[in-house]
């Protein structure tokens, strides 16, 4: 006998309900939680991609960078030498949707602070495609950091300055300080559903409120972290519109001085429960596990502050030492 099959949640027919107009969207997002495809492995190359590299590397998507490679089901990247070296690292490919918004930046970007940044692969995509003078990597759950300094670590990424600290301290000390904030928002987490992973409570009223009113509050102290004419890159990896587009519909009623940047490359992803320029991933797409992005670029005139070298100083955890 072949195992039972599952059946929809009351909940997750409500939501599946509420994202998709036609039933054959419904059915297939929910195929994708109750029965999680096998997405393709994906690397974000920190080092020049050696020349003997000989993986079965699928086509690129229009919008998919050059130092991102999708590989064939069969490989495993992370059991090869190279992975060990630091010439890589694996990440699901939703988190390369989520972040490829920062290709569409035009200017020059010095500055970088990831404010939710473990395990790091947001952090290394933007070391690797912005080349930052400073990155700042922020993790406010401490026993997360240790995994975030090995990975920065491992693909070389030592001149990042790691702190563990609340959004509103780093407001209080370095305010409008960073031409790139960087908010990968703790969430219900709802697209685990699609990696296989149990994630009880993920589609509660109660689970959403929390987080959504958690995600605000960093982005209201995200907002304070950026200078003038710079951007603001909001992501999530979860379904449910209280954490997306009612965040980014509150975040801009709060900030007016924010506006949404359209991305032309990810017009095909572009949200369907908004006019405003919002991208999702879904995971029937057979992509990825799912993600939400929004890119704001601040737009009124304010004085550009010092970075408060004394506080990262004092405050950064060395590299090294943290690894040990």
């Amino acid at each position: 006998m072949g195992a039972p099959s599952k059946e929809p949640s009351k909940p997750l027919v409500k939501l599946a309900n509420r994202l998709f107009d036609t039933e054959r969207d419904r059915a297939d997002f929910m195929q994708a939680l109750l029965h999680p495809p096998v997405f393709a492995p994906t690397i974000l190359w920190t080092q020049p991609k050696p020349p003997e590299f000989s993986w079965e590397v699928l086509p690129p998507l229009p919008w998919q960078p050059a130092f991102v490679d999708r590989l064939a089901h069969t490989v495993r990247p992370g059991q090869h030498p190279l992975h060990d070296k630091g010439y890589f690292y694996c990440l699901d490919f939703s988190s390369v949707f989520a972040v490829s918004a920062l290709l569409s930046i035009p200017e020059a970007i010095e500055s970088v602070i990831d404010l939710c940044a473990a395990p790091g692969g947001k952090s290394l995509f933007t070391w690797v495609a912005l080349k930052p003078k400073r990155l700042l990597c922020n993790e406010v759950v401490r026993k997360r950091v240790r995994i975030l300094i090995s990975n920065l670590k491992r693909c070389g990424a030592m001149d990042a300055i790691v702190l563990n600290q609340d959004p509103a301290v780093l407001v209080e000390q370095t305010p409008n300080c960073a031409q790139l904030v960087l908010v990968d928002a703790p969430c219900s987490g709802q697209s685990l559903l699609a990696k296989g992973q149990a994630v009880p409570g993920c589609f509660h009223k109660v689970t959403l409120n929390r987080n959504a009113n958690r995600q605000k509050r960093i982005l209201a102290n995200a907002a304070q972290l950026v200078q003038s004419s710079g951007y603001l890159l909001y992501s999530t990896c979860t379904y449910a519109p209280e954490e997306n587009e009612q965040v980014c519909a509150w975040f801009l009623k709060k900030f007016p001085q924010f506006v949404p940047v359209p991305m032309s490359p990810l017009s095909l992803h572009q949200s369907p429960l908004t006019e405003l320029p919002c991208y999702r991933l879904w995971p029937h797409t057979d992509l990825g596990a799912g993600a939400f992005m929004m890119l704001l670029k601040r737009q009124d005139r304010d004085e550009v502050q010092p970075v408060n070298e004394v506080f990262l100083t004092q405050h950064q955890l060395v590299l090294y030492a943290e690894t040990r």
